[in-house]
């Protein structure tokens, strides 16, 4: 990075060097002579993003990607719960999901955006990463023929608004995966990601609420397990089928 880094930057990134977790990529070191440059452990697979969009790689599988949203919502959740300073990525998006050799995720760039300055009303540990993703370019479906692109809130809002959305939900679905996924655990991660986007951030389910509830959609059992959510009637719901 081109910058004139801080003695405070230096010592966030001194305390970067020692948060470790399996799923948050880690900061080996940093080098500051001209340039400020940033060390991490190398990551085989590349980003999320690549697999996603890239049609030289082979589809993800269904339970490949719900592992790799499991993986992100804990490194999430221990950078919000059980880091000191406690940390909020901001910036959550395909291409700081990286995949290491055995296809599990890392969240990358997890502690440098906390040393922008943002606005107070910002700090909140429900999910306020999303706050961009309602309006984030990377975040939109672009229709052959159409100039005009989607933006994925407001496209899902959209179709789970409907009283049977199965079939406008199922054209949403990666077209590579064929029928080789369980619509009702689209459905699910979509009535997830809903609750996830809402407006107001204080009714947004915490990182902690997030990793139980995909969790439990990873269950191979047929029966929801809510007892781990509580006080979040809107969660509740929405794990119990309702």
């Amino acid at each position: 990075m081109q910058m004139q880094a801080s003695k405070e930057f230096y010592a966030e990134l001194k305390i970067l060097t020692n948060v470790h977790h399996l799923n948050l990529v880690r900061l080996l070191g940093y080098c500051a002579e001209g340039s400020l440059f940033l060390v991490y452990e190398f990551i085989e697979n590349g980003n999320l993003s690549q697999h996603l969009q890239g049609s030289e790689k082979e589809p993800l599988p269904w339970s490949t990607r719900m592992q790799i949203a499991f993986d992100s919502a804990t490194g999430l959740e221990y950078i919000h719960e059980h880091t000191v300073p406690v940390y909020i990525h901001r910036d959550i998006k395909s291409a700081n999901i990286l995949i290491d050799k055995n296809f599990r995720a890392k969240v990358a760039d997890f502690g440098l955006t906390k040393l922008i300055d943002f606005k107070a009303s910002y700090h909140t540990r429900n999910t306020p990463w999303l706050d961009s993703m309602r309006h984030c370019d990377t975040a939109v479906v672009r229709t052959e023929g159409i100039t005009e692109a989607t933006g994925l809130v407001a496209l899902f809002e959209d179709v789970l608004s409907q009283p049977d959305p199965r079939e406008d939900l199922e054209k949403l679905v990666d077209p590579r995966l064929g029928d080789n996924y369980p619509f009702d655990s689209v459905l699910k991660m979509a009535e997830l990601g809903r609750a996830c986007t809402k407006e107001d951030p204080q009714v947004r389910p915490s990182m902690r609420e997030i990793v139980v509830a995909l969790t439990t959609l990873s269950s191979e059992t047929k029966e929801w397990n809510v007892s781990g959510f509580h006080g979040n009637t809107a969660l509740l719901n929405l794990m119990s089928g309702k």
